[in-house]
């Protein structure tokens, strides 16, 4: 199932306000939705689906069963739920519209990645628990951020989206998985020099290609999931914020030195058209392109 297929099936009644759709997002989607009060279908996914509420409403609830568990969870800002691959819900009920629902929506195929990553330890997507009603700041903050990034997608948006799933799986297998062994310590080697230097040489390459977080990580021959970590330990910020400043470095030189339409450069740079290229380079510099080439913008 396409990741976003199952926020279509399992809430035909739900209003979409926002969505990681055309964004190019890999191994993870998000959507924004408003619930109305009633009953939802009964559904069986085989995706992993993470539920935040970012606001809460005064007297809802929501119940459900699934797992052979009957849950019933007060909607209170922050309030998470988490539905396992495979785990069928014949009995999902919301007692008061809902405004503002996140839902995250993860594969199996992160979680068998990890367990080959960790030497072989079994903490497949069905290893985590059916659970409502969670606190989890980390999980908040992640979906936060990726609910920010559609909001205005920046110039390492996919990047950042793909960090944030591996880091939001490998939070799902280390504090709600129902294997009681602990996750295995990360590994001690490092981003060295010279791997560092082959990942920032193929980012320069690449600029105009969509460059996501396994392709970095394949350079760097290391893990998805240890990579990104590395990266900052050596470069001192995330790899999505060192891409996002080389691409609106490249914009700059080439709204300086030349006369290209500012579709070309766009494109020229990675950005999927004028209009997210003109939205991060005002995010970045604080005025749009246009106004940069016309000398109206910082040095």
């Amino acid at each position: 199932m396409e990741l976003l297929t199952h926020g279509r099936q399992k809430f035909p009644r739900a209003a979409l306000a926002a969505s990681s759709a055309g964004l190019g997002w890999r191994g993870i989607a998000a959507e924004l939705r408003a619930h109305p009060a009633g009953d939802l279908p009964p559904f069986q996914s085989d995706q992993l689906e993470i539920t935040l509420a970012l606001a809460g409403e005064r007297d809802a609830f929501v119940s459900r069963k699934g797992a052979g568990l009957r849950q019933q969870t007060r909607v209170d800002a922050g309030t998470i739920w988490i539905s396992p691959v495979g785990v069928g819900e014949d009995d999902i009920r919301i007692t008061r519209p809902l405004q503002r629902i996140l839902h995250l929506y993860l594969p199996a195929q992160p979680f068998e990645a990890l367990s080959d990553t960790l030497g072989g330890s079994r903490f497949g997507a069905q290893s985590i628990r059916y659970l409502a009603g969670v606190q989890d700041g980390l999980v908040r903050q992640i979906g936060q951020t990726l609910l920010d990034e559609m909001a205005a997608p920046t110039a390492g948006g996919r990047l950042l989206a793909e960090s944030l799933g591996a880091a939001l799986t490998a939070r799902l297998v280390q504090a709600y998985s129902d294997r009681t062994d602990r996750l295995p310590a990360p590994p001690r080697q490092a981003l060295d020099a010279r791997r560092a230097e082959r990942v920032l040489a193929y980012m320069q390459a690449h600029l105009a290609e969509d460059i996501g977080l396994h392709d970095l990580a394949a350079v760097a021959c290391l893990s998805p999931f240890h990579f990104a970590r590395m990266f900052r330990q050596r470069l001192g910020m995330p790899p999505h914020r060192y891409l996002a400043q080389l691409r609106i470095e490249a914009a700059r030189r080439l709204l300086r030195t030349g006369l290209q339409p500012l579709a070309d450069i766009a494109v020229a740079c990675g950005f999927s058209g004028p209009s997210s290229f003109t939205r991060a380079f005002r995010q970045a510099t604080g005025v749009t392109p246009g106004v940069f080439r016309r000398g109206g913008g910082p040095a």
